[in-house]
């Protein structure tokens, strides 16, 4: 696990430049914090030494000397003495804390502020190394060399059927020599192609393999390295402040302990986890191969050796040579500044002086630094021996021979019209002319009648009918024909195809109603959009009917239908006659037995299943969100939190407002991420809400609050089983538990446990 490993995409990158601005605020609040501290001791010791003044002024003003008398008066106790020791200790105190003040400023200060600059600069440097890499991947663009080739092609194309239909001597010479240049230039630019495609797919290759890993794992060497430093700056300030009470010396225990706690090597563990690169390496470039399409005895990927390129060839190996000459020297000087970094850096480790490495970390970050030039210049040596190696062996085949020749295809020449090209053109429907028809169509006509280019008809409907049984163009300029008509939307409803019933609930957005379709008195549930919503939550109140209606599985619900032509804006869903999964737990749970309750919980694995195959992140699954249909049949149902994405991955931004925390997982209410495990861990709680029929998660056996839950799940509480539940099913559950989302079990996994344990 690692930066190179898991964080090398571009939302990796975003995360770690988060992180590193982060973790500078958080340099500069310690910063604060110490000076604080230091200016608290420094008018500490100031009050002590007044103490010690105002003694000196009082005893020094009393005739005969305050102590001596004293002395004299009371020989037999120690008064004397005790005060004396009070007195001189207090001043001493005095001094101690002054030199702690004076010590936190020249030492953990000082250093902490040379640490934030030196962490500045690394997030300088690190985003423009990032801007330089992704910058050269991108110039590794072939579009300008396609598009060259194209024209080529077609440019040789052409002067091979005018040397083919030259009938004249002279004009044949002519039409010769000029065939021969344009397929010079060709052949030449598709060496060039094949050399510039191997480049690119070296460059891609060793850019995900070197160049970005190579960046990528400095910044966590060095980053750890800060880590380091910054604990050893952490530890000097705990052994300048330490004091000695015993109120005290419990909570610079638990402090010393935290410290300890600190390993620089695990410090991003977590960060990596939650920020990992997802999907595969970006697909490598190919060569084209439809450039070849119109073009004549060439390959893809193999260079084109013959009279007329040999020369270039062998040009073009001897530059390629003479780069890789000057690149071995570069990269000799880069290793060795590299050995040398390396060995100082040895050699002030093993003079054993403890809290210098914050003086030493600009020599690692050279350090750093110089090992990723070499990488970039390996890269590059290895792009150019890949171009050597092609060409090299091409010539190679080529031996003592002379090179072969082109061939002109004298035999094959034949004079043709031009014809056939004009044969292959197409009429183009021009969208003026689209816009023209269709805006003048419904227009009144003087005539009375409708028509495009032919007949007349009383009615727009008549015309669409003889355009269809006559098969007729639309219009002469087009060779458009109408053939079947453009059905609307199924989805799609009437707000008068909907017979609203009593309120049955509330929601996010509004009323849920009961009601019937007009059609076939179907029952249906429909949910209402409050009009003066603003059009944002609207947009997110018909997201719901965007995901249902692309579903159809027996335990989710079903989508019926949307009416949005006027307000309010209704969705139209089937009606389940059970309620809510919930309710139904809690009045109905005591009837029921363990394996109708696991039954009903692999209805919800099912449907989730289902959903985690279409990628669909449902974000808020609990009993609640249940509905209980005939037969006791589970439906998963309100959408209004769901998200489906490409990637299995969504990331949520904004505050914690109206997230159920206590069926949310740790990553999700941590960092926003909600993924398929996130909703396995959501569905961990569901079965604790079965089983449990209906408790409240985190009320035993004692009720915690949303802030207590985050924090006893952080530290690893987990629920614990509600009475008489399975032993496989709480098992099931703390599988779901799991804190790292990668070892929680699929839904497929759930619903398969879950229907082999009701059989």
């Amino acid at each position: 696990m690692g930066f190179a490993e898991d964080l090398w995409c571009p939302q990796g990158h975003a995360a770690l430049i988060k992180l590193q601005d982060s973790e500078l605020r958080l340099m500069e609040v310690m910063k604060k914090w110490m000076t604080q501290r230091a200016k608290s001791d420094r008018e500490f010791s100031v009050q002590l030494h007044q103490m010690s003044a105002i003694v000196e002024k009082l005893e020094g003003s009393q005739p005969g000397g305050g102590l001596d008398y004293i002395s004299q008066f009371n020989k037999v106790g120690r008064i004397s003495l005790s005060w004396n020791v009070l007195v001189s200790q207090t001043e001493s105190l005095s001094r101690i804390m002054r030199k702690h003040s004076e010590d936190l400023m020249v030492g953990p200060l000082s250093k902490l502020t040379l640490l934030t600059r030196d962490k500045q600069q690394l997030r300088k440097t690190y985003g423009e190394q990032w801007n330089l890499l992704n910058l050269e991947l991108c110039r590794v663009s072939l579009d300008r060399l396609k598009s060259s080739y194209r024209q080529l092609v077609r440019d040789a194309t052409q002067a091979k059927r005018k040397y083919q239909e030259a009938s004249k001597d002279k004009e044949r010479e002519k039409a010769k020599e000029r065939y021969i240049k344009a397929t010079l230039k060709l052949h030449e630019h598709h060496n060039e192609y094949v050399l510039s495609v191997k480049a690119a797919q070296v460059h891609h290759q060793l850019h995900y393999g070197q160049s970005q890993p190579a960046l990528l794992g400095a910044l966590q060497t060095l980053q750890e390295e800060m880590v380091l430093i910054l604990k050893e700056i952490l530890q000097e300030y705990f052994d300048l402040s330490s004091v000695l009470h015993d109120e005290v010396v419990s909570v610079h225990t638990e402090m010393a302990n935290a410290l300890k706690a600190i390993q620089p090597q695990r410090e991003y563990e977590n960060f990596i986890q939650q920020n990992r690169s997802r999907g595969e390496v970006p697909a490598c470039v190919e060569f084209d191969g439809s450039l070849l399409e119109d073009a004549e005895d060439l390959k893809p990927e193999d260079l084109k050796l013959n009279e007329l390129t040999v020369e270039g060839i062998q040009h073009r190996l001897t530059t390629v040579e003479e780069e890789l000459l000057g690149l071995a020297s570069t990269l000799g000087s880069q290793q060795a500044i590299v050995n040398q970094l390396e060995l100082d850096l040895q050699n002030e480790e093993g003079s054993g002086n403890t809290g210098q490495r914050v003086y030493q970390f600009s020599k690692r970050n050279a350090l750093e630094d110089s090992r990723q030039q070499v990488v970039l210049s390996m890269v590059a040596r290895a792009r150019l021996e890949a171009q050597r190696r092609l060409l090299a062996d091409k010539l190679e085949t080529l031996g003592s021979k002379e090179a072969p020749p082109i061939g002109l295809d004298d035999d094959r020449i034949s004079v043709t019209s031009s014809n056939s090209e004009r044969d292959k053109d197409h009429k183009l429907l021009n969208m003026d002319v689209i816009v023209s028809h269709l805006s003048g169509l419904f227009k009144p006509k003087y005539t009375g009648v409708y028509r495009l280019d032919g007949d007349g008809f009383i009615s727009v409907p008549l015309l669409i009918k003889h355009l269809i049984s006559s098969h007729q163009t639309v219009t002469k300029r087009t060779d458009i024909v109408l053939k079947r008509p453009i059905i609307k939307d199924k989805w799609v409803l009437e707000h008068d195809d909907v017979i609203l019933g009593q309120s049955i609930g509330r929601g996010n957005f509004g009323e849920v109603f009961s009601g019937r379709l007009h059609s076939d008195n179907t029952p249906v549930a429909v949910k209402a959009c409050r009009e003066n919503l603003p059009a944002e939550h609207k947009n997110k109140f018909l997201m719901e009917a965007r995901i249902l209606k692309q579903y159809d599985h027996p335990n989710i619900v079903k989508l019926i239908g949307v009416c949005t032509q006027k307000q309010p804006i209704y969705i139209i869903m089937e009606l389940v006659q059970g309620g809510d999964f919930l309710t139904f737990l809690r009045t109905e749970g005591h009837n029921l037995k363990t394996k109708m309750l696991i039954k009903m919980a692999e209805n919800v694995a099912s449907g989730m299943a289902y959903l985690e195959s279409k990628k669909c992140i449902h974000r808020d699954l609990a009993a609640r969100n249940c509905l209980v249909g005939e037969e006791s049949v589970v439906k998963i149902s309100d959408f209004g939190m769901s998200r489906q994405e490409q990637d299995g991955v969504y990331s949520a931004a904004g505050g914690m407002k109206q997230i159920p925390v206590k069926w949310t997982a740790p990553e999700a209410l941590n960092y926003g991420r909600y993924t398929t495990e996130s909703d396995v861990w959501s569905f961990g709680v569901l079965l604790w809400e079965t089983f449990s029929r209906g408790v409240t998660p985190y009320t035993i056996p004692h009720t915690l609050s949303n802030q207590q839950t985050r924090d006893e799940v952080e530290r690893g509480y987990r629920m614990p089983a509600p009475n008489n539940c399975p032993g496989e099913i709480y098992a099931l559950m703390c599988q779901c538990w799991q804190y790292d989302p990668r070892n929680r079990p699929s839904f497929r996994k759930l619903k398969a446990d879950l229907y082999a344990l009701c059989q």
